[in-house]
């Protein structure tokens, strides 16, 4: 693949060829690049897992990666995303990963830039990179996703995440429920409580609430959201033994989870951290190596 934009633009066979490279990856694969390339991360939005993660892939690699900085870019006087990923190109940059705030902002770049790109996470749109580390992690744990019964709760709406993976998860034959607020289900159909979630998940992805994201500071208090929507303790003691939880994190303790089950027996949401260096080497190696 040329570029990483959407999980619309995988096919599953282009996703499991991406997961089976993670594998091989964590298991100290070497890397089949040809020559040594140049990155940059061009994060527009707060990120502490997804730029990390991507920095530790990039130098696993063997990859030189060149510092960017939005607050001190020439962003701040007005240049254009195209003018700046134009000017990378132009110095002998071979591909870019970019976190923004608007929705879909890859569309901008889609004539007259002849670098990688790699989306890492447009707004509300699509985070591909941690759709496919969720992937890994659900693969790793049944071997499978055929007739998986995963369950998607919280922020649907403001959730890239949630697209991401309701996507991708679908193309690949589970079977995916939502639960949210009324106001943050968007267009989707989404349940409106747990009873008829608990008793059948082999997956519960959780989501951060997002307050950056919302039009207005209405909504609900942490313990009204955490009572109706978060994972409780007393609704992880009705989940199926061999059921996993996620969180794509930042984690709001007690609010979308309690705090005492982030590092509970089923939670994977470490394991998801861990996972996303390998996918994030396998993404990478595979742009380089298509354009390249």
């Amino acid at each position: 693949m040329k570029n990483l934009l959407s999980m619309n633009d995988l096919h599953p066979e282009e996703i499991n060829r991406i997961l089976q490279r993670a594998e091989e990856f964590e298991h100290n694969a070497t890397p089949n690049l040809t020559r040594t390339f140049t990155v940059a991360n061009l994060f527009f939005e707060p990120s502490t897992r997804t730029k990390m993660s991507f920095e530790m892939a990039e130098r696993k690699l063997g990859l030189h990666v060149l510092p960017f900085e939005a607050s001190t870019s020439s962003t701040q006087k007005g240049e254009t995303l195209y003018d700046t990923v134009k000017t990378l190109e132009s110095i002998g940059v071979d591909a870019v990963i970019i976190r923004h705030e608007e929705d879909g902002y890859y569309h901008q770049l889609s004539s007259g830039i002849d670098l990688g790109i790699i989306n890492g996470g447009d707004g509300s749109g699509q985070h591909p990179t941690q759709s496919l580390l969720d992937l890994y992690t659900i693969k790793q744990e049944f071997g499978k996703f055929d007739s998986l019964e995963v369950a998607i709760v919280g922020d649907i709406a403001h959730s890239r995440v949630a697209k991401s993976n309701a996507q991708a998860l679908t193309k690949l034959g589970a079977n995916v429920t939502f639960l949210c607020p009324k106001e943050w289900q968007g267009d989707i159909q989404a349940e409106s409580s747990w009873d008829q979630i608990l008793p059948k998940a082999d997956v519960i992805m959780l989501l951060r609430v997002q307050h950056e994201r919302h039009e207005s500071a209405k909504g609900f208090s942490k313990n009204e959201y955490h009572e109706q929507y978060g994972l409780t303790i007393e609704r992880y003691k009705q989940l199926k033994p061999a059921a996993i939880i996620m969180h794509p994190a930042p984690v709001n303790r007690d609010v979308e989870i309690a705090s005492e089950l982030v590092e509970s027996e089923k939670s994977r949401i470490f394991k998801q951290m861990h996972n996303g260096v390998f996918i994030r080497m396998a993404i990478l190696e595979s742009v380089l190596k298509e354009r390249f």
